[in-house]
């Protein structure tokens, strides 16, 4: 069994997209600016857009936050959105969710420039995505692709099992793995109304675990030698922690690592590539209108 371990892969990119920065601006250019939109202060959009500025930091890029009060209308976070799509010196900004119920989702992702929709939610890049055209692909999956072939895992013709539909993970991270240029393998998708979870999985080469229920994948449901991806993050009590609970995984890591070739470890594990894929989405937004 050998663990994926996300947060040195993570550093290794980052390190990477720094050094191309460098070349850009001791060439005479600009360094690439990511900005972000933050709507009140919720306890885990507060550390990820900190995580994303201090990511930032180190890529060598400029990073601007606009922060809002829950109370926010719909109109004045549509003007700021729209002020972004404009500013010609912004490459790429994000939106972060969730935003308050008053506030339409999906109009505010609509909204967003495509072209600068480094998180990939547009319905424009989801689009081209479904279709292998050029596009920024979501954070999560892009972070989940660019591990599994950092580590040299073969995913060609294997039978791979996604647990979880969702926009942001499930869904396109299924689209990816069938697509020939990325993982190029036979998917199925598993939800909450699919009959005999446990029989899918036993079958799986590939688990990528994204359902949201702390402990879901068991070690009575995984192959010898298969592959396990835990998207997982839900935050448990834990009163032996500083803070009073911990982040556990989709999968019960004591159980299904012996058994797995590969697996990802929560935390350490997909998280810190989530971020890593913000920063290759802005670089190549900002090379992308360089172009142009």
């Amino acid at each position: 069994m050998q663990i994926i371990d996300g947060k040195a892969t993570a550093e290794a990119i980052k390190a990477e997209i720094a050094e191309e920065v460098r070349q850009i601006v001791s060439n005479g250019g600009r360094a690439p600016h990511l900005a972000a939109i933050l709507v009140g202060h919720d306890g885990g959009s507060e550390t990820y857009v900190k995580n994303k500025v201090l990511a930032c930091e180190r890529c060598g890029f400029e990073s601007t936050l606009v922060r809002f009060e829950e109370d926010v209308t719909e109109e004045e976070l549509l003007q700021c959105v729209d002020k972004f799509n404009k500013d010609e010196s912004v490459d790429g900004f994000i939106v972060q969710l969730p935003l308050p119920k008053h506030i339409d989702e999906q109009k505010v992702i609509e909204a967003i420039d495509y072209r600068k929709d480094v998180d990939g939610f547009n319905p424009i890049n989801v689009g081209r995505m479904s279709i292998g055209l050029p596009c920024f692909i979501s954070a999560t999956p892009l972070g989940i692709i660019t591990l599994l072939k950092r580590y040299g895992i073969n995913t060609s013709g294997k039978k791979c099992v996604v647990l979880g539909r969702s926009n942001i993970v499930g869904k396109p991270m299924a689209q990816l793995m069938m697509q020939k240029q990325f993982g190029d393998a036979t998917v199925t998708v598993c939800h909450s109304h699919t009959k005999d979870i446990k029989k899918e999985c036993l079958e799986a080469d590939i688990i990528i675990a994204a359902i949201g229920k702390p402990n879901f994948l068991t070690g009575d449901m995984v192959k010898e030698g298969a592959v396990i991806v835990d998207v997982g993050t839900t935050r448990v009590p834990d009163a032996t922690r500083k803070s009073g609970f911990r982040l556990n995984g989709d999968v019960k890591y004591d159980e299904v690592a012996p058994k797995s070739s590969f697996i990802t470890p929560v935390p350490g594990g997909v998280g810190p590539m989530t971020i890593c894929s913000l920063m290759k989405n802005t670089l190549q937004a900002y090379k992308t209108k360089s172009k142009a």
